[in-house]
């Protein structure tokens, strides 16, 4: 067998195990959308039936006109998530072009140490943050949800190492021409970094969007709830709606996609070469 054969059996083989890995990973989504349309009593029918028997809306229904305000709760996140991206973008890019085009005493070694907290668990700050907020007078309110979003040293990081890529030659025309450090990083760094951005604005929506444990610990109030803690509300001490929070959960699902799929290219491009440094 030629080598250029056993290049595409190889490539054949490869593609088949991935198919086969995505549809296994896609079952669970699509087991979830199945059940959104089918009655309570069917979800759980085993053989799984794929296709509903009795196709009904009546789960989505209860989501968006029942007395639980999932509306509020959908609109929660899409103001959380959105303020959190917005400042982690800002704070990240702003402190990667420091770490990356600004050479200052000690600059390796204060990255080393903001990159370190990367190893501390969120579980892990958890309580410190309750305790600090709760000081603050942040506690119960969005603003305790926002601000640990809002800086990050995994978007520090990632915009640093993709900043780097871009050559100190272009940066050192635009001194030469007068330029100082913010037009540099306003009219150069960011319009050749849109790969970057595009790839952690989707890291961060997709991790805002679906954090859980933050709104359990920091939040009270039933209105201030986000969607994976609202969707606890779907369920009380006698029954538990399984058809409603696969309605809501499909619902909530419908961001994400958009966003990705308003990014799709960049993201590729931008996971291929964030990390790449020349």
């Amino acid at each position: 067998m030629s080598y250029s054969t056993k290049k595409i059996v190889f490539k054949v083989i490869a593609t088949i195990i991935m198919g086969t890995i995505s549809i296994i990973m896609l079952l669970p989504f699509v087991w979830m959308l199945s059940a959104s349309f089918k009655p309570d009593n069917q979800i759980f029918n085993f053989p799984i039936e794929w296709i509903p028997k009795e196709f009904t809306f009546a789960n989505y229904n209860r989501v968006w006109n029942s007395d639980i305000p999932f509306t509020t709760f959908f609109l929660n996140s899409v103001k959380v998530t959105v303020i959190s991206v917005f400042g982690e973008v800002c704070t990240s890019a702003l402190a990667g072009y420091a770490f990356a085009k600004i050479k200052f005493r000690g600059r390796n070694a204060i990255f080393l140490v903001y990159l370190s907290t990367l190893v501390f668990p969120n579980q892990m700050m958890l309580i410190p943050r309750f305790v600090l907020f709760s000081e603050m007078g942040i506690y119960n309110t969005h603003w305790a949800l926002i601000l640990p979003g809002m800086f990050t040293a995994f978007g520090t990081f990632m915009l640093k190492q993709f900043f780097e890529t871009i050559p100190d030659e272009i940066c050192e025309s635009a001194k030469i021409d007068g330029a100082n450090h913010f037009i540099i990083f306003l009219r150069i760094v960011v319009p050749l970094s849109v790969t970057a951005f595009s790839a952690l604005i989707i890291f961060q929506f997709v991790g805002s969007w679906n954090e859980y444990e933050a709104p359990l610990v920091y939040i009270r109030s039933r209105e201030l709830a986000t969607i994976p803690l609202g969707l606890n509300y779907f369920k009380d001490e006698n029954s538990t709606s399984y058809g409603a929070i696969m309605a809501a959960s499909v619902c909530s699902l419908i961001p994400i996609f958009i966003i990705f799929l308003s990014f799709q290219k960049q993201f590729v491009a931008g996971i291929a070469t964030s990390g790449m440094k020349e």
